[in-house]
């Protein structure tokens, strides 16, 4: 219980200080934003300053921080660590970054603003990264609260998933303000009262159950066989930094009025998730008591049959009517998170695309011709086992955070030359450099290669993408 404690309080005082380190390298000026400049009444829409961060908040609340944080803990409460440090120090500057920047470079996606800070051959290669990535994200985000109502709704389960799917295209296609902003306050508060009640149950100890203090070694039942690096570090996709909230953010930059709004909705949100993926991961291990309990569970009932025992466990459903209640609404908030994560990937695809080929999206039929194959694809893909998808999206995800911490590094030297306030990006950026090509390497989905080989290779590539770096920055200041 202590040391979860002490991760919760080192989350908030990494927002109010590393957070505001890093704003004030930015400098967040009183320029008109796109927001204001571009009101089309659609996707450039000026929204209050709460409304903007719940909805970053749910955009980026997918089934990372509950699906990838079950699957991290079942490492061990060494989780804890990976999960605060990859918020404050690459998460919450990712995020920020990501989102600052398309403010000012006029609500562009990430895809363009990687192109225009790093070329033409890597703009090409984030277009598809971006839509790829966003397909699976969308994918994930049906598969996995399909399964959560299921255990909601029994029989009913059979028209889960067309709905699910009815609702992704109505968000995609409709402005940003008639059904997303409308419902997320409510969607919202279940994700509060589930992240609440889950912790709550945890410290009071209800069911029996006692939190274990962080143990810095491998707890995996599989042992040397799964080494927390660099799988673990994949795993917790969206819990520490997810290269997702870079597709996210550009579509809250086209609704800020102030830019001095950017730490508490873009770091501020990132935080947010640290907590809820913190809250879950010592959920995992507590619950169900060690690791091998974890793993067993995850392996026969899913994540969404985990996500499920745990409300029911720590909030009493099966004991009273309150208890039924509180646990139902749990359930809701955990569903929450990747639905309100599906619907904004799939328009933040549609958008990608836009960008992409130059198409204006303020007329309907405009919209028409990327929702419906976008989400055609996406309603093919969620027949495909969860388990495989969710590999994939993992390495994709982080992959992308990776190049996107790079152009924020590109864009904080060509801001400043005078001073190293790219290091604040550029050092995460190596370090995920060596974390997503040793992955790929090593994983199965990957080039299965021994550790002897992955290892020395990923810390290699990340030297050498440094070198690369360090090799513009040197050559833009000879200039």
């Amino acid at each position: 219980m202590i040391t979860f404690l002490c991760a919760i309080a080192t989350l908030l005082l990494g927002y109010i200080i590393y957070g505001g380190f890093v704003e004030r390298i930015f400098k967040p000026t009183n320029a008109t934003t796109p927001a204001v400049l571009h009101n089309d009444g659609v996707d450039y829409i000026p929204l209050p300053k709460w409304k903007n961060f719940l909805i970053q908040v749910l955009n980026i609340a997918g089934p990372g921080p509950i699906f990838g944080a079950l699957a991290g803990a079942i490492w061990g409460p060494v989780v804890y660590v990976w999960i605060v440090l990859g918020t404050i120090f690459a998460g919450g500057v990712h995020d920020y970054l990501s989102g600052m920047i398309s403010i000012r470079e006029d609500g562009k996606s990430i895809a363009e603003i990687v192109g225009h800070h790093l070329g033409k051959t890597m703009l090409l290669i984030m277009r598809i990264f971006s839509v790829v990535l966003l397909i699976l994200v969308g994918t994930v985000a049906m598969t996995g609260p399909a399964g959560l109502l299921a255990k909601l709704l029994g029989d009913a389960t059979t028209i889960i998933l067309p709905c699910i799917l009815l609702y992704y295209f109505l968000a995609t296609l409709l402005p940003i303000d008639t059904l997303i902003a409308r419902f997320y306050p409510i969607l919202g508060a279940c994700l509060i009262i589930m992240a609440m009640g889950i912790m709550s149950g945890m410290l009071l100890g209800v069911g029996g159950h006692t939190m274990p203090e962080i143990q810095f070694v491998n707890l995996h039942p599989k042992g040397d066989a799964m080494p927390i690096w660099p799988l673990m570090f994949i795993t917790v996709a969206c819990g520490a930094i997810s290269g997702f909230h870079s597709t996210q953010s550009p579509i809250i930059a086209r609704c800020l009025k102030n830019e001095h709004w950017g730490r508490p909705i873009f770091y501020g949100a990132m935080v947010t998730e640290g907590f809820i993926a913190l809250i879950w991961a010592a959920a995992g291990v507590t619950f169900y008591d060690n690791t091998l309990n974890l793993a067993t569970a995850m392996s026969e009932n899913g994540p969404a049959g985990v996500v499920y025992d745990i409300c029911v466990g720590f909030m009493g459903g099966h004991d009273n009517a309150i208890g039924y209640v509180a646990s139902t609404i749990a359930m809701l908030g955990a569903i929450a998170c990747p639905i309100t994560s599906g619907d904004t990937a799939f328009r933040s695809a549609r958008l990608t695309l836009a960008d992409w080929f130059n198409i204006n999206q303020s007329k309907f039929s405009n919209r028409i011709i990327f929702a419906v194959p976008l989400l055609t694809i996406g309603a093919i893909f969620s027949q495909i086992n969860f388990d495989i998808i969710w590999r994939y999206f993992s390495w994709v995800n982080q992959t992308l955070a990776m190049i996107v911490l790079w152009t924020s590094a590109t864009y904080l030297f060509q801001m400043e030359k005078g001073r190293k306030v790219w290091l604040i990006a550029a050092i995460p950026a190596t370090f995920m450099s060596a974390v997503t090509f040793t992955y790929i390497l090593q994983a199965k989905e990957g080039f299965q290669l021994g550790i002897d080989i992955c290892y020395p290779a990923g810390i290699i590539f990340a030297i050498v993408c440094a070198g690369l770096f360090l090799r513009k920055v040197y050559l833009e200041k000879s200039d």
